[in-house]
């Protein structure tokens, strides 16, 4: 008697579990459905962190500097304000380019200030009113006052203020050594930071840019801030570099960040493990499903068996089917979760839910705003659920069928 070949046999059992499928409706809408949402909360998981962790990066870079900055690399080694910009004709070149939304010239210095009681050593930030809500979160933390409009005007730190024993409408006194000498300049204070972070509360002084040029001498700027889209801070940074002098550096938040970024990171790779006992734990569940669809069609295994389908068959027939709905639930599952993501990827869904947590989400700096990522490494993050799924119906269910008896299951009901 001539054997069928093992591709034959499998062709005709692939047909007869994907029709098993349909016959059963129910419970392949089932073991679909939980597929489906193993996929999409893989998905959202890895969304949600990986764009959690890009918005804690982004949130803390326009507390802390900016999303990118363009300064000479002596600077970026020893910010004193004689390695300022040279020249600043690249300007309307960088300005024009796609992906920059906006370019704000900045002139950072150190200095003293003063009020009428104490006296603090500080770090000045020279801005354009205009350009710098575009590139930093600081003009949005002002919680008292505004944000300086002319020159003449200060915003502070709150607790920077409160150590100065200022108040909203005093005067303070910046002293620092300019180009040309000693210079000092009296300021008046319009508006109080408080961002719940500690660097920024304590340390923050704005003042107008051609207070800032006064003061040190220097007629260009230190750095310029640039506004790019989230995520594609390092890309657009690497080919603004071409269009920039020699002399210049295009840094990206997570070269601006230094040791914060990399402390980020690490803690983003410990989550990759809670990832994989997720997956885990979600084919648990799929197998728990498999598993109560053999036990519920013991009886039709027996006629089966009964029939000659030899036990391997038996169970590489459990297998196909549940290759075959846990695909149908993968499918689903990541169009429904890629779906979610793109929403929350480009609305601001989740901040104001974890901003209602207040003080203790201050200190993050995510500036209330927190978006999704999105990666096509998901959909293999997910892919993995079914291939666990399917190594356990092997070890679980497919081993109940191999040791299935038909006289046995015939009589079952």
């Amino acid at each position: 008697m001539q054997t069928a070949p093992p591709s034959a046999t499998l062709a005709v059992l692939a047909r007869l579990a994907w029709r098993n499928l349909w016959r059963h409706r129910r419970r392949t809408g089932l073991l679909v459905l939980v597929v489906a949402y193993a996929t999409l909360t893989t998905v959202l998981f890895w969304g949600m962190q990986d764009g959690f962790t890009l918005s804690l990066q982004t949130g803390n870079a326009r507390f802390l500097s900016a999303p990118a900055l363009i300064a000479t690399q002596a600077y970026f080694e020893d910010p004193d304000p004689e390695h300022g910009l040279p020249s600043l004709d690249f300007l309307p070149r960088i300005a024009a380019q796609p992906g920059v939304r906006a370019a704000a010239l900045r002139l950072e210095f150190p200095a003293l200030i003063r009020s009428a009681y104490t006296a603090e050593g500080v770090r000045v930030r020279g801005v354009d009113p205009a350009l710098e809500p575009q590139v930093s979160h600081i003009p949005t933390a002002i919680r008292a006052g505004r944000m300086l409009a002319k020159r003449g005007e200060v915003v502070l730190g709150q607790q920077l203020a409160e150590r100065l024993d200022v108040r909203l409408g005093e005067r303070v006194v910046l002293d620092t050594s300019a180009l040309a000498g000693p210079q000092a300049l009296g300021l008046q204070v319009v508006g109080l930071v408080h961002s719940g972070i500690a660097a920024v509360d304590r340390g923050v002084v704005l003042v107008h840019l051609e207070d800032a040029r006064s003061l040190t001498g220097l007629s260009t700027a230190t750095g310029v801030a640039l506004d790019l889209p989230r995520g594609q801070e390092a890309h657009l940074a690497a080919a603004l570099q071409a269009l920039l002098p020699p002399d210049l550096r295009a840094y990206d938040l997570t070269r601006l960040l230094g040791g914060l970024s990399a402390a980020i990171g690490t803690k983003q790779s410990s989550t990759f493990f809670i990832g994989l006992i997720f997956s885990l734990f979600a084919a648990l569940a799929v197998t728990s499903t498999v598993l109560v669809s053999v036990l519920e069609r013991t009886r039709e295994f027996g006629m089966m068996a009964a029939l000659g389908l030899r036990p391997g068959g038996l169970a590489l027939l459990v297998t196909l089917e549940t290759v075959f709905a846990t695909s149908l639930g993968w499918v689903l599952g990541l169009v429904l979760g890629y779906g979610l993501n793109f929403w929350m990827a480009t609305q601001n869904v989740l901040g104001p839910i974890f901003a209602s947590y207040g003080a203790a989400w201050e200190i993050l700096g995510t500036g209330n705003e927190i978006y999704t990522a999105q990666s096509p490494l998901y959909a293999l993050y997910a892919a993995l659920t079914i291939a666990l799924a399917t190594f356990f119906s092997i070890l679980i269910p497919a081993r109940r069928v191999l040791a299935l008896k038909p006289t046995e299951a015939m009589r079952t009901e």
